[in-house]
């Protein structure tokens, strides 16, 4: 009778989660209705969706905090107003974005992560209950739902294949439909009902020992949980920390300073030591008492050699968002640091409040990542218009001759710019401004770093309905150019004035030359076809289409014109040879 008894508390810790949390229930329920109605319709119903999963991480934390400080339904009705208000005043915020840009986004991540720690911390303010206990059991509750989750879909899944292998066709939505019910809707009510009542003011005297004790086995730490945390994940930190420390130790006069691949890194391993911190905070053995006792100290400095690195990056790139988040971050796990190396085990919940007034700050005007990255980077990149006299009555004058240092930095600026949708606040900049307009624009293409890895592979074409102007040719040809393998051969022949005239490619030493032969033995022009897919190594990998000017790419002298206009070309910077490109060749003959 075991599983039938456990299978009858899961369904009732459901149905006491639903009525423990109404507004959340609907405003899932709202969410799964409306993504069902974006699975078959091709209207954009992702900022209502946004909308319900963002009021249903606040009516959460509204009801852990009614549970925590008020004992009056009409305060449980007021607060799930307060909620149903800020998700409605979410709403017109982005209601009236185009599109869900990436500021929303990432502003709308913030907000829900911000969320979440107020869900773990809240219920354990000026409590008994340890912030380490709640976060245990969020957790523990996170990954138990989410492992019931998938195992669920997985077999819905395979009912759903079943039926359409042996029994009927079944539409293809099926399988959506199923994701939406077991992963908006299952998932996070599953995850609710594994979270306990703390003592709060509706607990009496006498039973708050009771709610402890459910509490206490519910923070329970998992023996395979204690055995994964103390033997293998601190001993890999440690040996992770002693190579992070080598490396700081032997670039500290040089590299270190300007290696912002080592960022992320930096960051991923602080935020790994602070959890990991967390996770054994009441686990008791010599591998965790040492971890409590060292890396909290070890952290600290790793943590401000990488503010410091990041801050003086800053006079070169300007702030964006990212480097915000970087600095912001760094600055909270060094305050982390230093508080869990001197306060005791039970206080880590300070950290808390902390995490959230930084997060607060990030994403509310006038001082969060994206005015301050807006202002940076504008700031920037006027700052290398004027000092190259390129910008004046508020208009920009085009200017293919200024240092590349400072190339490089106006295409930064202005990619960062378009990608995150400011070009727009830029007031001398066309108001139609894109990622296709910047030669036109400056005067020149988009300037990497020679070595830049970001953009080592490039892929172009031609902007449709380009018309091509061909009156002034003998001939034009089609031709696939690859830079591997390319034998001698003989691209086009044709006839000019009762002349023999023929295209050919000649291979020598690695270099591969397209040459014009009159009578085949007297050589008019030579190109080396490399020199077609060099004019785009400036290029960003976010640019797909060019326009017929930036297409185009012409070689002359007295005897011969060939123009090169590219359809579609294809670039790997650190492998020329597998370089290719679809071109059309128009010869003209003098």
């Amino acid at each position: 009778m075991k599983p039938v008894t456990r299978l009858f508390h899961r369904f009732k810790g459901l149905a006491d989660a639903i009525a423990r949390y109404p507004l959340t229930t609907i405003f899932l329920l709202l969410a799964a209705i409306v993504n069902a109605m974006d699975i078959h319709s091709e209207e954009d119903y992702s900022k209502l969706l946004l909308t319900f999963i963002v009021g249903a991480f606040i009516s959460a934390v509204v009801q852990i905090a009614y549970e925590r400080f008020f004992l009056q339904q009409s305060s449980r009705l007021l607060l799930m107003g307060i909620a149903s208000i800020l998700t409605v005043g979410y709403y017109l915020i982005i209601r009236t974005a185009p599109q869900l840009s990436m500021e929303i986004n990432i502003r709308t991540a913030v907000a829900l992560f911000t969320l979440l720690i107020a869900f773990i911390w809240v219920p354990v303010i000026k409590s008994r209950i340890s912030f380490n206990k709640s976060f245990m059991i969020v957790f523990k509750s996170f990954f138990n739902s989410l492992f019931f989750s998938g195992i669920l879909y997985v077999g819905i899944s395979i009912i759903i294949a079943a039926i359409d292998q042996l029994i009927y066709q079944v539409d293809y939505t099926a399988f959506s439909h199923s994701a939406n019910i077991v992963f908006i809707l299952f998932a996070p009510m599953y995850f609710l009902s594994l979270i306990p009542i703390y003592p709060g003011a509706l607990s009496q005297e006498e039973n708050i020992e009771e709610h402890e004790i459910t509490i206490g086995k519910a923070a329970k730490c998992p023996k395979f949980l204690v055995v994964l945390l103390s033997y293998i994940i601190i001993p890999l930190i440690a040996v992770f920390t002693i190579i992070l420390l080598t490396y700081i130790l032997r670039n500290i006069t040089g590299e270190f300073w300007t290696d912002n691949l080592l960022e992320p890194m930096l960051v991923s391993y602080a935020i790994t030591v602070i959890v990991v911190y967390i996770l054994v905070s009441e686990i008791e053995n010599k591998f965790t008492l040492w971890f409590r006792r060292i890396f909290p100290k070890v952290l600290v400095p790793i943590v401000l050699f990488q503010i410091i690195s990041s801050i003086m990056s800053l006079t070169d790139t300007g702030i964006m968002h990212t480097r915000y988040y970087v600095i912001l971050f760094g600055i909270f796990a060094a305050a982390a640091g230093i508080l869990l190396s001197f306060l005791p085990v039970r206080k880590n919940g300070i950290i808390a409040p902390i995490l959230i007034i930084f997060a607060v700050i990030s994403i509310v005007p006038p001082v969060d990542a994206f005015t301050v990255s807006r202002s940076s980077q504008i700031s920037i990149l006027e700052e290398a218009l004027l000092k190259n006299d390129m910008l004046e009555n508020n208009k920009i004058k085009p200017n293919g001759e200024i240092p590349d240092s400072d190339k490089e930095v106006i295409t930064k600026a202005m990619n960062y710019l378009v990608m995150m949708n400011y070009q727009k606040d830029v007031e001398w900049l066309p108001n139609d401004y894109s990622y296709e307009k910047f030669y036109p624009t400056f005067g020149f293409y988009e300037y990497y770093e020679p070595g830049d890895n970001r953009d080592m592979y490039i892929h172009l074409s031609l902007q449709e309905k380009s018309p091509i102007d061909i009156s002034e040719y003998d001939t034009f040809i089609r031709y696939h150019l690859t830079m591997e393998n390319n034998n001698n051969e003989v691209i086009a022949d044709f006839v000019k004035e009762e002349k023999d005239y023929s295209l050919i490619t000649k291979e020598d030493n690695d270099q591969v030359d397209m040459i014009l032969m009159r009578d085949n033995n007297e050589e008019l022009i030579r190109i080396e076809a490399n020199e077609i897919f060099k004019k785009y190594y400036g290029y960003h990998s976010s640019k797909y289409a060019i326009t017929p000017e930036e297409a185009t790419f012409t070689k002359e002298n007295d005897k011969a014109k060939v123009t090169f206009m590219v359809q579609q070309i294809n670039i790997q910077k650190d492998h020329e040879q597998y370089n290719s490109a679809e071109l059309f060749i128009f010869v003209d003959v003098k």
